[in-house]
């Protein structure tokens, strides 16, 4: 692969993030020096800094209102979208400018836009040091059923992450190129895909390469996250029974739960019960037995939901369940066995489960990549728009002009007149949703045609354009046509940013990159050192007489002066300090081993031993 073809795919989940790129092979999943490709969509902000992914979620409870995770939840929302969610998040949830809502975190507003980016940064710096070069454009999956501000939002973050956002790819149409790609024959799939926070259903048929996308269907506020809730609702109303309903709980105690929850769902999908002890402080402990028939009660409200979606989506692809070749399964909360039960009685057919769930978007967004980047030929991507688009006529009325489902890129025009004489200029309300009156569907902005010669009412002729563009982002024009006079806009979202918002927010990550990049590496080495000073400390209880008072003082020295740099801000400092320590400590390592060694071979024979 040249150096100028590579862009990068990218799975912005709402409890896991990962990246892909596609190589002669195929898509390829990238993974750290660990081994692991997932990125828990957890961020923590510390005095120290930010820190992203395994780390920031087990500070979770320690730190819980300074741990931001489900952020995609709220991403291109209002106060009143997010309300249901927000009620139930250990951090604060605040209204932000333009009718969003901010994160806030001690004393300062966060975007999810903000947020986001500092996931899609983590992300992007891992697989930079995984491929060895700088990445600078990227694909991003967003759920099917996301609608342009939530696109807008998260082409935002990828902005402010330092990326060029190639191409927005809804994540079932990801899955089912990760999944079609080797097949030549004609064939329907059905992609359902439930993840830790919105749920989607995509009807495709693929043929010759093609990927044509027949109908979507789906909620972007149902998903793994409230499974969680409805074991943390169990949970809270039988502990309030048992010690009182003026309980209340904290939000440590908020976060621990959902742990607890999140954990015993996942054991749910293997095992038959899943226990849960809680330790509510004061001497006060709750323990509870979660069977899985109870836990399938619990959700099943949900699961029935997710197969309405897949009943409409049918209907609009005209299709019965039978007409479906193959049910691929996306998301990890598809792992549950009510959700694969209820999927495959469904559809008539056992799902194929046989690409990993928490990778296969990835893997799409990898191959999506990788045709935008000239390395595939043969493939073609027909997506579609998730909700119809068009303006608030006289009345209050929506005047669809694209209609949902329609394949991406698309375009189409109306023309319109004045109902008042001698009116000059032209509000347009541009309107998205499947009502028909205009308060029934979403403002996505306004803007104004003005200059309009005097003329009688019914005599002007506006016509007005819509144009989706690849990524479902839409432009709108409008130009009266005996005059001339024309405006037109890309709609910048009543729940967005402004250009010049975003632009700064860029500004901002290049202006404060190193100041955060050494923030990071503080983290990081603080860190290390906590381990090599605990490492330290087990083995003096373990072999700490090996030492002679020389070898003890340098040593009883050198974990002095790592303490001491602990608290400083100089990581390069703490790094030689530690290096230090290690070394002073050296001695105990070898003995430790050679402990470790008498004791393997203590009893055998030498032939056994070699």
């Amino acid at each position: 692969m040249s150096d100028d073809r590579l862009i990068l795919g990218i799975d912005l989940g709402t409890t896991n993030s990962l990246a892909a790129v596609m190589t002669p092979a195929g898509p390829e999943v990238l993974r750290d020096g660990q081994g692991q490709a997932i990125v828990p969509s957890v961020i923590e902000f510390t005095p120290g800094g930010v820190t992203v992914g395994a780390e920031a979620r087990a500070h979770a409870v320690a730190n819980p209102l300074a741990t931001i995770y489900s952020v995609k939840r709220l991403m291109g929302r209002g106060m009143d979208d997010v309300a249901a969610v927000a009620e139930h998040l250990p951090y604060q949830v605040v209204p932000g400018p333009h009718g969003t809502v901010c994160v806030q975190i001690g004393e300062r507003l966060l975007t999810p836009q903000e947020l986001s980016a500092i996931i899609l940064r983590e992300v992007k710096q891992r697989a930079e040091a995984a491929l060895g070069r700088e990445i600078t454009e990227a694909v991003i999956t967003v759920p099917a059923y996301f609608d342009d501000a939530q696109r807008q939002a998260t082409r935002d973050a990828g902005r402010i992450a330092g990326l060029n956002v190639r191409r927005i790819v809804n994540e079932p149409t990801a899955a089912a190129l990760a999944y079609g790609l080797d097949r030549t024959d004609e064939s329907t799939i059905a992609v359902y895909d439930l993840g830790g926070g919105t749920f989607d259903v995509s009807i495709l048929r693929v043929a010759g390469g093609v990927f044509q996308v027949l109908s979507t269907q789906g909620d972007t506020a149902l998903g793994g996250d409230d499974f969680d809730r409805a074991l943390i609702d169990v949970i809270t109303s039988e502990t309030r029974r048992q010690f009182g309903s003026d309980l209340t709980f904290p939000p440590s105690t908020r976060q621990a739960l959902r742990n607890f929850a999140e954990a015993a769902k996942i054991r749910l999908s293997d095992e038959d019960e899943a226990r849960i002890e809680v330790d509510l402080g004061e001497g006060r402990s709750f323990a509870r037995t979660i069977a899985r028939e109870e836990f399938e009660d619990l959700i099943g409200e949900w699961v029935d939901h997710t197969i309405e979606h897949c009943q409409r989506a049918l209907k609009d692809a005209r299709l019965q369940p039978d007409q479906i070749d193959q049910v691929v399964m996306v998301g990890g909360s598809t792992r549950i066995p009510l959700v694969r039960q209820r999927v495959g009685a469904f559809f008539g057919r056992a799902p194929y489960t046989a690409i990993n769930p928490d990778e296969v978007v990835a893997m799409g967004a990898g191959v999506q990549a990788g045709i935008l980047a000239g390395l595939r030929q043969d493939t073609l991507l027909l997506d579609v728009i998730p909700l119809s688009l068009g303006i608030e006529t006289l009345g209050g009325a929506m005047g669809k002009l694209i209609m949902r489902n329609a394949t991406v890129p698309c375009q189409a025009s109306e023309t319109f007149t004045t109902y008042v004489d001698a009116q000059t200029a032209v509000d347009i309300n541009v309107l998205q949703g499947e009502r028909e009156l205009s308060t029934d569907c979403r403002s996505l902005g306004r803007f104004k045609l003005a200059g309009i010669p005097p003329m009688p009412a019914g005599m002007p002729r506006v016509r007005v354009a819509f144009l989706v563009d690849a990524n479902g982002i839409l432009n709108v024009s409008a130009q009266e046509l005996r005059s001339g006079k024309e405006a037109s806009v890309q709609i910048t979202p009543a729940h967005g940013l402004t250009r010049d918002e975003v632009d700064q927010m860029v500004q901002d990550s290049y202006a404060h990159a190193r100041q955060d990049m050494r923030a990071h590496q503080l983290i990081d080495t603080r860190n290390e050192a906590n381990r090599v000073l605990s490492a330290i400390d087990k083995a003096l209880a373990d072999v700490g007489d090996v030492l002679d008072d020389r070898q003890r003082r340098r040593l009883d020295e050198a974990v002095a002066a790592l303490n001491s740099r602990m608290t400083g801000d100089d990581p390069d400092a703490l790094y030689e300090a530690m290096t230090a320590a290690n070394d002073a400590a050296e001695p105990l390592t070898t003995a430790q081993m050679n402990r470790v060694l008498k004791e393997t071979v203590k009893g055998r024979k030498l032939d056994e031993v070699g």
